[in-house]
């Protein structure tokens, strides 16, 4: 009898001390609303501070919009969205023409794109103005995003919470960059950085058309890479920040990984109805990229190589504008690039399995 009241008291013990232990707090910074969003609304140790929205992928109105809708089909309405830059600091379209006229076609043009330099399997998303109005095919929101600019948004939660802010991004880093620029404390009050963008050298993994065209585009280009290369000032201006720890996400291990049919019926199954239906009517055959970012900081053994390395991106206007620039230790210029953890591989299966075990939590809401 005695040792069963030990052993209930222990378990109560364990159970109390299960519940004391805070969330870890997050904020989004991205150009719209998809499957790394739900990871980490659905993951039960996670409190989502909010997401804020820049122009990347598609304009910020546009990504603001589909944010405040993904939330609403989540029902997660208590996230506050704040939209933040529409355009990068010094890119811009035009000036993106003509760099084009004089070192080649870019692949992906997000905001910018009107229609693919050659035929791929995926689809030409419509091209749209900055200040366009936005309808969008799940319906527009109802709810309204907060009347406040990111980068203050950004400020004032990590002065709120010193060093318990971890800031995961998926979108050019304009709004990190202007709060960098408006709070020179901004980086060194967040307790982290985990950021998906930038490229070292990728390899085609996966047998099959949709691999094959995202491959493509960094046989001659290994280093250039669309969220820095929308706002590569931006991007440097992040890189030299005094952050705690950085984590980059590079395109390099999305190689190995897919939004399949298969994985996107797998989710669905998991998943609430409303998120079932949303997760089903998303296009697949992209890489995973965003949703590495998110796995890899909720689950540190999803990694299964990285890398120490010196990080910054190319802000001079010639062939290599927006490119990544990486180095060892002894190597590096020592111009304020920070030390970052590179993510160079991932066990996909796993991210996979992940992914679809966190819908399962819209359904015990």
């Amino acid at each position: 009898m005695r040792l069963l009241a030990t052993f209930l008291a222990l378990l109560l013990t364990i159970g109390l001390a299960h519940a004391d232990t805070p969330k870890r707090k997050v904020i989004i910074d991205d150009e719209g609303f998809a499957l790394m969003h739900l990871m980490l609304l659905e993951a039960p140790d996670v409190d989502v501070l909010g997401i804020t929205t820049v122009s990347g992928n598609v304009w910020a109105n546009r990504a603001t919009a589909t944010a405040l809708r993904g939330l609403e089909i989540a029902h997660r309405t208590d996230v506050p969205v704040v939209q933040g830059a529409t355009y990068p600091l010094l890119n811009s379209e035009s000036l993106t023409d003509r760099w084009e006229s004089l070192y080649g076609k870019l692949t992906w043009k997000g905001a910018w794109m009107k229609q693919w330099v050659e035929p791929t399997q995926q689809s030409t998303p419509p091209y749209f103005g900055p200040d366009d109005p936005v309808n969008l095919p799940e319906g527009n929101p109802t709810t309204r995003a907060r009347d406040e600019i990111a980068a203050n948004f950004l400020i004032r939660m990590v002065r709120q919470y010193p060093g318990e802010v971890t800031i995961i991004a998926a979108g050019p880093l304009t709004n990190l960059a202007l709060a960098q620029r408006l709070d020179p404390a901004f980086a060194s009050l967040a307790k982290e950085l985990v950021y998906m963008g930038g490229s070292l050298n990728p390899r085609q993994m996966l047998d099959n058309r949709a691999a094959a065209d995202f491959a493509r585009e960094f046989v001659n280009t290994p280093r250039r890479e669309f969220n820095i290369r929308f706002d590569p000032e931006a991007a440097s201006i992040v890189a030299r920040s005094p952050w705690k720890a950085i984590t980059v996400v590079p395109v390099d291990p999305s190689t190995g990984t897919q939004r399949s049919r298969s994985l996107l019926d797998r989710m669905a199954k998991s998943a609430s109805p409303d998120l079932a239906r949303f997760i089903a009517a998303m296009e697949p055959g992209f890489p995973l990229w965003d949703e590495i970012a998110a796995g890899v900081w909720l689950d540190p053994t999803l990694v299964t190589d990285q890398q120490t390395l010196y990080v910054d991106y190319n802000s001079q206007f010639g062939p290599g504008y927006g490119d990544m620039l990486s180095w060892f230790a002894p190597y590096r210029p020592g111009l304020g690039e920070q030390s970052a953890t590179v993510i160079r591989t991932i066990d996909a299966p796993r991210l996979e399995a992940l992914m679809v075990r966190l819908m399962a939590h819209s359904v015990k809401k």
